[in-house]
């Protein structure tokens, strides 16, 4: 991995050892394959138990892991004849967010999510995930088209928040967010959106009404980032910790207030340990989530669909 996680630490002497085996085996000088293997089989046995018992804030810092499957990477993993659609036919492309056509498995479907970047030189072309107003109207200009000729919607849900600059502000930032929400409510066709990463605040929300709401296992999804709420509660940016505790941002917590439908299981230790494995759960989920929701009528989705969020944050005494 290119980054350790602070609370891997106990792992760190296992991974050095089995390195250093493999290394001399490789020059030939012993044969270490009954160790490596025993020490291998302890660092799984230490790693399930790590994860085992994750607090909020370790979790945030799995679901920001540099090398975490971005959006792109499962569009190459599951994804067949895939084509990028460009531009809100206003004023421009924001490869923030990406969308395209394609097929997943059987199904034609439209697909749609921020795009974070890998290496700093794609960081900064997207933006770092973060949309402006076209990319947001991009994205609803394609809800619309796959809404025209029937096909279902999935979005990926991956960013800190929509860009706050002037620029953006300028050209509508609020409006666009809003009037994503407001459209979403409406659209006539199935929408499945998956948190796959960070999911904070409006920015993410423009691309999460949807009739079926999954996260991955160590994702989160947030009106605001555990730093950003500590700074204003406590007036110290330290104290993210804490503030993610009481934000309840994790899946598990989100599936307990019925504000998500599905937790998708990430491989022990993380979906940036095996990309391929965690992409294969995620179709597997959402074309089972499209079954039933392809059955429906557009008036039932959309009562349906409504239904759902109004009554999020009831409170029944």
């Amino acid at each position: 991995m290119s980054a350790d996680l602070e609370f891997e630490g106990p792992m760190k002497d296992l991974d050095k050892q089995i390195q250093e085996l493999k290394e001399l085996e490789a020059e030939g000088k012993v044969n270490f394959k009954t160790e490596v293997v025993r020490l291998e089989k302890k660092k799984a046995t230490m790693l399930t138990e790590i994860y085992s018992n994750l607090s909020a804030w370790e979790i945030t810092q799995v679901a920001r892991h540099p090398d975490r499957p971005l959006f792109l990477d499962y569009v190459k993993n599951i994804c067949e004849d895939f084509i990028e659609l460009h531009g809100d036919r206003s004023f421009g492309d924001d490869q923030a967010i990406v969308c395209g056509i394609c097929r997943l498995g059987e199904e034609k479907v439209v697909v749609m999510g921020h795009q974070r970047g890998r290496e700093t030189k794609e960081k900064l072309m997207r933006n770092f995930g973060m949309a402006r107003p076209e990319g947001y109207r991009k994205a609803l200009r394609i809800m619309k088209m796959a809404e025209k000729y029937n096909r279902p919607i999935i979005t990926f849900i991956d960013t800190v928040g929509a860009y706050p600059g002037l620029d953006a502000e300028e050209r509508g930032q609020g409006e666009a967010i809003a009037r994503n929400i407001v459209e979403m409510a409406t659209i006539k066709t199935p929408i499945v959106a998956i948190v796959i990463g960070e999911g904070g605040s409006g920015g993410a929300l423009a691309l999460g009404v949807a009739d079926r709401v999954m996260m991955l296992t160590y994702s989160i999804y947030s009106v605001i980032s555990p730093e950003g709420c500590a700074s204003i509660l406590w007036k110290d940016a330290g104290k993210a910790s804490e503030a993610a505790e009481a934000l309840k941002i994790t899946a598990k917590d989100l599936l307990s207030f019925g504000l998500i439908d599905e937790i998708i299981e990430e491989p022990v230790g993380g979906a940036h340990r095996d990309h391929k494995l965690i992409s294969e759960r995620l179709k597997e989920s959402v074309l089972s989530a499209l079954k039933p929701l392809k059955k429906m009528s557009a008036k039932k989705l959309i009562d349906q669909r409504h239904e759902k969020f109004t009554k999020m944050g009831s409170v029944f005494k």
